[in-house]
């Protein structure tokens, strides 16, 4: 039986206006699916509905008998007075329940020692194990040290925290109540990189169903096995991952568009011959009439077919002044704490002309400080940072402001850039304000309308020292593709803090990798950055974990340095299948079946590996 099942649903806030139309699919047992369309497409109101937050007007909603479903945007009001830690523990209350329950029969089998409160005690017993009972309190440790829940902040008071804080904490609250089916509404939004992996992580090994919607998109690479498209109220499916739906889109575009000239071409025919039958039935042969008037017919009805179309691409290019010199930015033994905390310490760095570098780490680790520090807003402890002299930069801060923000969007444009009415308008209509949205005040925006504004305005400047600071924060999929389209032509040099890895492997060339106070300088992409580091892991695990006792000097053994040869090149082989293994599951990133048993195979010869380095350490020693 399907865990959702969702027939012909209508809903609409407006009459006439339906949001959802005729929406029809079902989710199986296990099944992970990715939500997608554009903002305002009924998304979070499927959720909504799913949930029975808010009712639908017609079709039909149901979810499988007994199964639990859980809401990740939507935050509970919890009793006042109430910390993170009882947040937490009320996933376990129906545990706690049953071990009060349990101490009470202890106490009248102390009295009592009837077969009856023996046999309900074992049978507790047995089920509150089942469930896991004898593990709450470690369990709840690994989800909040997964999702980044320090011991402070669980016992801080729940209303006190921000809003992304909450949403943390909830999600944590929601696997430890080992839900059955988990709708995840923007999941990763208030998640850093470390915290993200851990989730998807979770959910690859999750045993329930789940439904995410999200504009992260590498997460969706990750985790869903199969996408459902919300158009004009109705679902579009897509058997795999993000990866394969873009290009399922683009291929079921261009099928539709040479469907729809073919059409073209067949009225226009039809039309003619259409014509000369009317004209000979004039002649003298009335049945002509009758076939003229069926071509007609069949006009008509190929006419119905609209003209497909795909989100318009960004038309407008940043404008880049020529850098002349070898270094744009250079740093020479920069340092920053605040307070007790140290940022980063003796910091030696130096950027040349055309780099494009991706600045990632956890949250609090320096990594906008270190931005600040780039633009002059902060002051180093020590150490020094220096510009080249040709550098003219540019920067669009996480957090937009506009000075006046009672003036319209189109008159900050005019202000702000100093450009003709016309120049204004096309700028900001490539960026999606159209209409009467050019005369909102720019105080009215969300952050992400204001980020893109922001960018739209910097795409005018002469430059050639980009700064971005989550650049892709509160932007939905269609909006960081806009972003993405406007950088693909910049070959200045690009400097940007992300969380976005997706964005971060398109651009990046360069990863700079903040962690308790040390930076890891990189060069190459994401994808490669993520290899390295477990390779790095690799080669700890097989590191000695303690020093030896001194051995005792052995004898020569003969042709020692042909088996440490040998070792060696086998250690290569391997490393290279290795290497190969990465990028057949590359290839096979929408097969969800395929990536398990490569994974497999992976973890095979990282045993091998890892006793091959064995072998060959001892054998040099």
């Amino acid at each position: 039986m399907a865990d959702i099942t969702v027939a012909s649903l209508v809903k609409s806030f407006e009459v006439g206006n339906n949001i959802l139309d005729d929406l029809s699919f079902t989710v199986n047992p296990g099944e992970r699916v990715g939500i997608l369309g554009p903002n305002g497409c009924g998304k979070t109101t499927l959720f909504r509905i799913l949930v029975r937050e808010i009712d639908y007007d017609e079709g039909q909603v149901s979810t499988a008998p007994g199964k639990r479903i859980g809401l990740i945007s939507q935050i509970p009001v919890y009793p006042e007075g109430w910390t993170v830690e009882d947040v937490l523990r009320q996933a376990h209350r129906r545990l706690t329940d049953m071990q009060e329950h349990m101490d009470e029969l202890a106490e009248r089998m102390e009295r009592d020692s009837s077969p009856a409160l023996l046999q309900e005690y074992d049978r507790l017993s047995a089920e509150f194990q089942r469930l896991g009972g004898y593990t709450m309190e470690s369990d709840r440790n690994r989800v909040a040290n997964g999702l980044q829940i320090p011991l402070r902040q669980r016992q801080q008071l729940f209303d006190s925290l921000s809003g992304g804080e909450k949403t943390r904490v909830n999600l944590a609250r929601l696997i430890l109540e080992d839900t059955d089916i988990l709708l995840l509404d923007e999941p990763t939004n208030h998640l850093d990189l470390r915290a993200t992996e851990w989730l998807e992580d979770y959910l690859l090994h999750f045993k329930g169903t789940v439904l995410a919607i999200s504009h992260d998109r590498w997460f969706l690479d990750k985790v869903v096995q199969r996408c459902i498209e919300i158009r004009d109220g109705k679902a579009e499916f897509y058997s795999g991952n993000y990866s394969f739906y873009v290009q399922e889109r683009q291929r079921r575009f261009e099928e539709k568009l040479k469907q729809y000239e073919k059409d073209q071409a067949k009225i226009e025919q039809l039309q003619r011959a259409a014509e000369q039958m009317h004209l000979w039935a004039f002649m003298g042969n009335d049945k002509l009439h009758k076939r003229a008037f069926s071509m007609e017919k069949r006009i008509e009805k190929l006419s119905k077919s609209e003209k497909p179309t795909e989100q318009r691409k960004l038309s407008v290019k940043f404008k880049q002044r020529e850098f002349n010199g070898d270094e744009a930015l250079v740093m020479e033994g920069l340092s920053k704490s605040y307070g007790e905390k140290l940022l980063f310490h003796d910091l030696s760095l130096t950027v040349t002309g055309g780099e494009h570098i991706a600045i990632v780490g956890d949250n609090g680790t320096g990594k906008s400080t270190l931005v600040k520090l780039i633009m002059s807003e902060e002051t180093p402890d020590a150490g020094y940072l220096y510009l080249g002299p040709a550098i003219r930069r540019a920067y669009l801060p996480q957090i937009v402001q506009f000075s006046v923000e009672g003036r319209s969007v189109v008159d900050t444009m005019l202000y702000d850039c100093r450009c003709q009415p016309q120049e204004a308008r096309d700028r900001l209509a490539a960026f999606g304000f159209r209409g009467e949205d050019v005369f909102k005040p720019v105080g009215a925006l969300s952050g992400g309308e204001k980020s893109r504004l922001k960018l739209c305005q910097l795409m005018g400047g002469d430059i050639n020292l980009l700064i971005l600071d989550e650049p892709t924060n509160h932007l939905d999929i269609a909006s960081r593709e806009w972003m993405e389209d406007a950088l693909s032509d910049y070959e200045q040099t690009l400097l940007f803090v992300s969380h976005d890895r997706w964005f971060i492997e398109k651009f990046a060339d360069r990863i700079w990798a903040l962690d308790q106070g040390e930076l890891t300088d990189f060069r190459g992409g994401w994808r490669e950055y993520c290899a390295w580091k477990e390779r790095q892991a690799v080669f700890q695990q097989a590191a000695p974990k303690a020093p030896k006792k001194e051995k005792e000097k052995k004898p020569h053994v003969p042709n020692s340095e042909k088996l440490i040869a040998k070792t060696e090149r086998e250690i290569a082989r391997l490393e290279e299948k290795l290497a190969a293994l990465e990028r057949e599951a590359e290839q096979y990133a929408s097969d969800y079946q395929k990536l398990m048993e490569l994974e497999s195979q992976k973890d095979a010869w990282n045993g091998e590996l890892l006793a091959l380095y064995d072998k060959w350490e001892e054998l040099n020693s």
